[in-house]
């Protein structure tokens, strides 16, 4: 049984600091192995973790499968862009490495990345935001396609909600496992994602982020009541 087999029909929880948040206090290769240990004690069939120091600490913490990746370089493509990164995440314990597989400008060619890291010993999450580009990277031999980047590239609109239709079309087509992963946030997000055939479903910030989840609510909060309590 390989760790695909294991993620079956499971929750993976991505324990990553908000990337756009250079001061999140959760940025801490310890604290986000702590967050991942509590994750698996509720749970979680795996996690997802990015940079070689976070990915080393988490896999020292649980006893689950570790979706590893290594956001670096000025992108567009930032997720483990080259086969250095895939070794590196490979080395650090990861026993998947998700890869940015969308068709933008990019350092090294996709398959070159995916080779890197099967000579490494890992297998390949491809994470794409198009179902051609779920095509081509299965195509190019990644052992699994994840719907990651719907919303967040050019060719795709940014919905509030995960794009169910993606991960259906990419089902429907695919041979390879297809992960539902983006903007997965409730109970009936993950009930609708395994009835349309995901493999398995990644949830990050609505577990994971105090940060995101204070903002969100902090939102629906007044900025100041009157001395009656009434909102200005």
């Amino acid at each position: 049984m390989n760790v695909l087999d294991t993620l079956r029909g499971g929750l993976v929880v991505s324990c990553q600091p908000l990337p756009d948040e250079p001061a999140d206090p959760m940025r801490d290769a310890s604290v986000q192995a702590r967050v991942a240990a509590a994750a698996v004690l509720g749970g979680a069939a795996g996690i997802r973790a990015n940079a070689p120091e976070d990915i080393a600490a988490v896999r020292a913490a649980v006893d689950v499968p570790v979706i590893g990746l290594w956001k670096d370089g000025p992108g567009p493509v930032v997720i483990t862009p080259t086969g250095r990164h895939a070794r590196a995440v490979a080395q650090a314990g990861a026993h998947l490495v998700a890869i940015d597989a969308t068709d933008r400008s990019r350092p090294e060619p996709f398959a070159a990345v995916v080779a890197a890291a099967h000579a490494a010993g890992v297998l390949v999450l491809a994470d794409v935001s198009t179902e051609a580009e779920g095509q081509a990277a299965a195509d190019a031999g990644a052992d699994a396609v994840a719907t990651t980047l719907s919303g967040y590239t050019s060719h795709t609109p940014k919905t509030p909600g995960p794009d169910l239709g993606l991960l259906e079309r990419l089902v429907t087509r695919l041979s390879v496992p297809v992960i539902a992963e983006g903007r997965y946030r409730t109970a009936d997000d993950l009930r609708r994602a395994y009835a349309a055939g995901a493999h398995a479903v990644v949830v990050g910030n609505a577990i994971t982020s105090p940060l995101y989840l204070t903002r969100e609510l902090a939102r629906s909060v007044p900025a100041h009541t009157d001395a009656n309590g009434v909102h200005p």
